[in-house]
């Protein structure tokens, strides 16, 4: 299977990546193309077998899936552009946030498989948690595609009609969840912990409890009950957060990313 990414920066560099290492795709079958050619050499020395080309075409009319991973206002001068090198039997998958399914088929063909999919920058360490929708694609196309980015995190997919809300959740969440990380850090620091050591006890704890949330089953809360002992001090630090709006501030960030 050989692979075109369009586009190097954040995300297509990510999924190069993540491509690259996850060992479902020879990294000599991946194309990269840096349109500007700025990522050149960061990806040449992440694995130098991946192929990264400066604003060469060329390899679309040679791969099975195309991905296009550029500014979402880039996304239909590209494939407009680039079409004629395209065919019915390839796989177009885009990853810009509200460019929809018929879009792009109306800007390839109407026979075009395509697939619509959002993963996080964890993509490029194989811990995206990736959505996936797709139009005119057969069952198996799909679990290609599928098969694709499970090897790069979790894969599932559903309708069109959810994108804004899981890109909130996962894609703007992984954001959301570095800021929490910034914040505890923070609050380490102003305690008297080393920078460092901040870090790596945030890091582990979260490790922990997402560990404990997936080999339980249980709802957050559950484990939440197991360590607020009647008047001691986890609870007192989880009602000074909610006084301050902890949960609402995180509801409200979330809807506010789930634009349609």
């Amino acid at each position: 299977m050989k692979i075109s990414i369009i586009g190097a920066g954040n995300m297509g560099g990510a999924i190069a990546c993540g491509l690259a290492v996850g060992g479902s795709i020879y990294p000599k079958d991946i194309t990269v193309v840096d349109h500007k050619g700025k990522n050149v050499e960061r990806l040449k020395a992440f694995c130098g077998d991946l192929n990264v080309v400066i604003a060469d075409y060329s390899s679309l009319s040679e791969s099975d899936i195309v991905i296009v991973a550029v500014k979402p206002w880039m996304i239909e001068d590209i494939l407009t552009t680039y079409k004629s090198l395209l065919n019915a039997k390839q796989l177009v998958v885009s990853v810009a946030s509200g460019i929809t399914l018929s879009q792009l088929q109306g800007w390839t063909s109407p026979d075009q498989p395509v697939f619509r999919v959002m993963p996080n920058t964890a993509v490029s360490v194989c811990q995206s948690m990736t959505y996936i929708a797709s139009l005119g694609a057969s069952d198996k196309q799909t679990q290609q595609v599928c098969a694709i980015f499970a090897a790069l995190g979790k894969a599932e997919q559903v309708d069109e009609e959810l994108f804004p809300a899981v890109t909130a959740l996962t894609s703007c969440g992984i954001a959301f969840a570095f800021r929490y990380i910034r914040a505890a850090m923070e609050g380490g620091i102003e305690m008297g912990i080393y920078p460092d050591q901040a870090k790596n006890a945030v890091l582990q704890t979260l490790r922990g409890a997402i560990e404990l949330l997936e080999a339980n089953g249980t709802h957050p809360e559950v484990e939440i009950d197991k360590v607020t002992t009647a008047g001691g001090i986890t609870i007192k630090g989880l009602n000074e957060m909610e006084h301050a709006g902890f949960s609402s501030a995180v509801i409200k960030g979330l809807k506010a990313s789930n634009v349609k």
